[in-house]
C-alpha cells in the first residue's frame, strides 16, 4: 500500500467554496417561496445549513476511513439500497408532485435514490476489480453489469424517477468503459439505451409532452414550455453581472421552487454571465481532480470508486446546467452541492470524503 499523505487541497476547497455558494443561492432563491408557501422565509435555509454540517461531518469521516475497507462493505450497502428503494414503493414512501421518491424518517425525509448512487459506485467497483479481464467479454463480463443497471433502473422507473435511473446507469457505464470494455460493447448499450430512453418518452404521455414543450417552448408557454421560459428569462436578464445577490424577479413564484432543479437560472440573474461561469469553472475544476486521482489511484478499486463518483458529478452537473439553458428536455436533477436536497448534499460531500481519502495514496506527483 502506498505512503499515507494529505490529502487533495485543491478538491477540498473547491467543494467547500460550492457549498459555500450553495447555502447562499439556496436562501437567496427559497425565501419568497418558503415564505408565501411556508410561513417561514427562512425554512430552506435552516435545514440546507443542517444537512451541511451533516455532510461536513461525512466528509471528515470518510476522508478519514481508509478506502479499501469498502469493498468488504460493498455488497451490504447493494442490499441496503435496494431495500430502501423497494420501501420507496410501499405506503412508508412519500408522495410529493405525482412522484414517490421519499422516505421520512423522524422529522426528515431521505431521498433512497440518492444513497443507491454511492452504493453501486462501491458494488460495481469492487466486482469489477475482482477480475477486470472478463469485462471484454460480453456475456461473461458485461450482461451481469447490465443486469444491475437493470435492478436500479426499474426499481427507480418506478417511482418514476427517469433522470436518476439514467444518472446511476450512465455511472455504472462509465466504470465499465474505464476497466476495459470494448468500443463495440459501449456502442452496442449506447443504442440500446437510446432505444429504450425512446420507447419510454412515448408511452409515457407527460415525457412527451416535456419533449415537444423543449422543441418550441413557446407553442404552450403557459404549460409544458412554462418552466424553461422562465428559465431563459431568467439566465437572459442578468446580463454580464447580474442584477445582484438577492435581487432576482424569477424567484417570486415565477420558476416554481427555484431552490431545487433551476437554481442554476437564479445564479444567472443574481451573478450574471460572470457567476455562471465561475461556477461552471468550480466544477470543471472539480471534475479535473476527481478525474487525476482516479489516474494515478494506488489500485483498481480505487480508481473505478473515484471514476464513479467523478462520473455522478459530470453527469448531474451536465443534466442540471443544459435543463436550465434549455439545451435538453426538462427533468429533475439536482445541481451537486448547491440545489436544495438534503440527501444529495450529505452524499455528495460523503463521497468527495473518499475521494479525498483516494488521493491520500495516489501518486499525484506523476501527473
Amino acid at each position: 500500500m502506498t505512503k499515507r499523505k494529505s490529502s487533495d487541497f485543491t478538491l477540498m476547497i473547491t467543494v467547500l467554496i460550492l457549498v459555500v455558494i450553495g447555502i447562499i443561492m439556496v436562501f437567496s432563491a427559497s425565501y419568497a417561496y418558503a415564505y408565501f408557501r411556508l410561513g417561514d422565509g427562512y425554512h430552506f435555509l435552516k435545514r440546507d445549513l443542517l444537512w451541511a454540517v451533516v455532510g461536513l461531518c461525512g466528509m471528515l469521516f470518510t476522508m478519514n476511513f481508509d478506502y479499501w475497507r469498502y469493498k468488504k462493505l460493498a455488497p451490504l450497502g447493494f442490499i441496503l439500497s435496494l431495500v430502501l428503494l423497494i420501501l420507496v414503493l410501499t405506503p412508508l414512501g412519500i408522495e410529493y408532485n405525482g412522484a414517490k421518491r421519499w422516505l421520512g424518517i423522524g422529522g426528515f425525509t431521505v431521498m433512497p435514490s440518492e444513497i443507491a448512487k454511492i452504493c453501486s459506485i462501491f458494488f460495481v467497483a469492487a466486482s469489477l476489480s475482482k477480475n477486470p479481464e472478463k469485462i471484454k467479454n460480453f456475456l461473461k463480463g458485461v450482461v451481469p453489469y447490465l443486469g444491475i443497471i437493470g435492478l436500479y433502473f426499474g426499481l427507480i422507473i418506478l417511482q418514476p424517477n427517469l433522470s436518476t435511473a439514467v444518472t446511476i446507469s450512465a455511472i455504472i457505464v462509465a466504470m465499465m468503459f474505464v476497466t476495459g470494455m470494448r468500443w463495440g460493447h459501449l456502442t452496442f448499450m449506447g443504442a440500446g439505451g437510446i432505444g429504450l430512453l425512446a420507447v419510454m418518452i412515448l408511452a409515457e404521455p407527460y415525457r412527451m409532452r416535456r419533449l415537444t414543450g423543449f422543441l418550441d417552448p413557446f407553442a404552450d408557454a403557459r404549460d409544458t414550455g412554462y418552466q424553461v421560459i422562465q428559465s431563459l428569462l431568467a439566465l437572459g436578464s442578468g446580463g454580464l453581472f447580474g442584477v445582484g445577490l438577492g435581487k432576482s424577479i424569477q424567484k417570486y413564484l415565477y420558476i416554481p421552487e427555484p431552490q431545487n432543479d433551476f437554481i442554476f437560472a437564479i445564479i444567472g440573474e443574481e451573478l450574471g454571465f460572470i457567476g455562471c461561469v465561475a461556477v461552471i469553472i468550480l466544477y470543471l475544476l472539480l471534475i479535473w481532480r476527481g478525474v487525476r486521482i482516479a489516474i494515478n489511484a494506488p489500485d483498481l478499486f480505487s480508481c473505478l470508486v473515484a471514476t464513479g463518483i467523478t462520473a455522478m458529478i459530470a453527469v448531474q452537473v451536465i443534466i442540471n446546467i443544459a435543463v436550465a439553458t434549455s439545451s435538453m428536455p426538462v427533468t429533475g436533477i439536482p445541481l451537486p452541492f448547491i440545489s436544495w436536497g438534503g440527501t444529495s448534499l450529505a452524499i455528495f460531500m460523503t463521497a468527495i470524503g473518499v475521494m479525498l481519502n483516494i488521493s491520500r495514496y495516489a501518486n499525484l506527483d506523476r501527473s
